[in-house]
């Protein structure tokens, strides 16, 4: 289960192995509380939160074997991802994904909500790979991919599903910085820590104003047709 930690100033939102860290349900509500703990500290002084994988998998993204079994209940389990989304996107405090290993699909779209994210640099790789899975980004996921990547990068991670190791993942602007396996976390802390006297109030009004068209998706309920056609037992 994911928990959180404090450094000083910064909190460590450690994605603790559960497998892939796939978003389950469980794995859901331990981010949203580590979020509420976050927020609440807001305006308390400096502040920053560093969200870190460990083994292998930073995170894998949705919960599948469960979509299978609950397909009725897909829509409302994506608005609550995106939810998750809009909340790291807008927190008033600054944030750094610290990308340990693999970040694919949902778990891809956590980093980018992220405003600065370091990679490993040997193994693991970021991809977007629904495309491949015949699963179509929903409006809130395209906008945050569209907004957080840079265009041409955005497109061919949308419609290709290419897999980015960390180089790669550099020089397509997917992220800041890219680190030895057992400095990641340090290097995101760090510069987590050199942002924390940013946080408060008008940081969140700047990411509020920044970002106000994506959060506009990603909190509005999807659309009940939003996969029609889709066949998730495909995947």
């Amino acid at each position: 289960m994911p928990k959180l930690e404090r450094d000083g100033e910064v909190f460590i939102l450690r994605l603790e192995p559960d497998d892939e860290n796939r978003f389950s349900l469980d794995w859901l509500a331990g981010v949203e509380a580590a979020l509420n703990e976050v927020e609440a500290a807001v305006g308390s002084g400096p502040a920053a939160l560093v969200t870190a994988g460990s083994g292998k998998f930073f995170s894998n993204g949705l919960d599948l074997d469960w979509v299978v079994g609950h397909q009725e209940e897909f829509v409302a389990y994506a608005d609550r991802v995106e939810r998750v989304y809009a909340r790291t996107l807008a927190l008033a405090v600054p944030t750094v994904a610290a990308v340990n290993g693999h970040a694919f699909a949902a778990g891809g779209m956590l980093v980018l909500a992220h405003d600065q994210r370091v990679m490993r640099a040997d193994r693991g790789f970021f991809c977007l790979p629904e495309v491949a899975i015949h699963i179509p980004f929903t409006p809130g996921m395209t906008a945050l991919c569209r907004t957080t990547l840079p265009v041409r990068t955005a497109h061919a991670a949308m419609t290709t599903g290419r897999r980015y190791g960390g180089a790669d993942a550099l020089a397509a602007g997917i992220v800041d910085a890219v680190a030895a396996e057992d400095e990641v976390l340090g290097a995101a802390v760090e510069r987590a820590r050199s942002l924390a006297a940013t946080a408060g109030p008008t940081l969140g009004t700047i990411k509020e104003r920044l970002y106000a068209d994506v959060l506009a998706q990603l909190r509005a309920p999807n659309a009940p047709d939003v996969w029609a056609g889709v066949s998730i037992t495909s995947v």
